[in-house]
């Protein structure tokens, strides 16, 4: 026996929907960074850009929190500091 749901019918309780707040995000891009979403939303096989931009944050916590990847990513970041402070500039 399976249960039939309604549409447009909220199936939580005032405690449930309490805990459960989103908040929308406006977002905007310029033509490159369009072009990225683009290209994100082919490989990740997705349609829609607000669904492909919360994996691409899912994926990019992931990246960030994973222990080998943070190290590499800080040490970049202070190889960054350090050459703006020398005045060493970008290094290609």
């Amino acid at each position: 026996m399976s249960l039939e749901k309604k549409p447009f019918i909220s199936y939580k309780d005032e405690e449930e929907r309490a805990l459960d707040i989103s908040k929308v995000i406006p977002v905007r891009l310029n033509t490159e960074e369009r072009e990225r979403l683009d290209a994100c939303k082919t490989i990740l096989q997705q349609s829609k850009d607000s669904t492909t931009l919360k994996m691409l944050a899912h994926i990019g916590f992931n990246v960030l929190h994973d222990t080998l990847t943070g190290q590499i990513i800080a040490t970049i970041f202070k190889n960054e500091q350090r050459n703006k402070r020398s005045g060493v500039g970008e290094v290609e």
